[in-house]
C-alpha cells in the first residue's frame, strides 16, 4: 500500500520554518502596510526625512544579501550533493556577508545618530528604525542559523537554514525600495 503524501513533503526542511517564513513575512508586510499608509498623510515630510538616509549604503547592502543568498543557495546544493567542506565554507561566507551587512547598517545609524536623527525625529525615522532595526535582528539571527546548519551540514536543516536566509533577503528586497527609494 502507498503512503499518503502531503503538498508539504516536499518543502525544503520542515514544515514549521515555512510557518515562521510566512508569519516573519506577514509581520514585515504589515510594517511596510503602515509604513505607506502614514507617508501617505505626509509625503513631503517622508521625502525630506528619506533624504537623511544613505542610500549607497543601503545599495551596497542589498547586494551584499543577495550575494549572501545566493551562496546559502550553493550551500544546500553542496551539502545535498555530498561536498560537505564546500557546503561550509558557502554557508560560512553567507554568515561573514550577514556580518558585513549588520557592519554597513551599524555606520548608517552611528551616521544619523551623529546627525540628532532618533525615533522621535519624525514619523518617517520611527517606521525605519523599527522595520530596519527588526531586519537587522533577523540577519543576526540568520547569522546564528548559518553558522549552526553549516556545523551539522545535514540536508534538511541546511535548506531550512537557507530558507530562512531567503526570507531575509525577500524581505530586504522590498524594505530598500519602499524606505530607501520610494518618492
Amino acid at each position: 500500500m502507498q503512503e499518503a503524501t502531503s503538498p508539504f513533503d516536499d518543502l525544503p526542511g520542515d514544515l514549521m520554518i515555512w510557518v515562521l517564513i510566512v508569519s516573519e513575512l506577514l509581520v514585515f508586510g504589515a510594517g511596510l502596510a503602515a509604513f505607506l499608509a502614514v507617508r501617505f498623510t505626509d509625503p513631503a515630510g517622508f521625502a525630506e526625512a528619506q533624504d537623511h538616509l544613505h542610500r549607497s549604503a543601503a545599495g551596497i547592502n542589498t547586494i551584499v544579501l543577495v550575494t549572501s543568498g545566493w551562496l546559502a543557495a550553493l550551500g544546500a546544493q553542496a551539502t545535498e550533493a555530498g561536498r560537505i567542506r564546500r557546503a561550509r565554507t558557502c554557508l560560512a561566507a553567507a554568515a561573514a556577508l550577514g556580518l558585513v551587512f549588520l557592519a554597513v547598517k551599524w555606520v548608517e545609524y552611528a551616521d544619523n545618530a551623529a546627525q540628532g536623527i532618533g525615533v522621535e525625529t519624525h514619523p518617517f525615522f520611527t517606521f525605519y528604525y523599527l522595520i530596519t532595526g527588526f531586519h537587522a535582528a533577523h540577519v543576526a539571527a540568520g547569522v546564528v542559523v548559518l553558522i549552526l546548519v553549516a556545523a551539522r551540514a545535514q540536508p534538511r536543516e541546511v535548506e531550512a537554514g537557507a530558507a530562512f536566509w531567503h526570507m531575509v533577503d525577500l524581505v530586504w528586497v522590498l524594505v530598500f525600495p519602499v524606505i530607501y527609494l520610494l518618492r
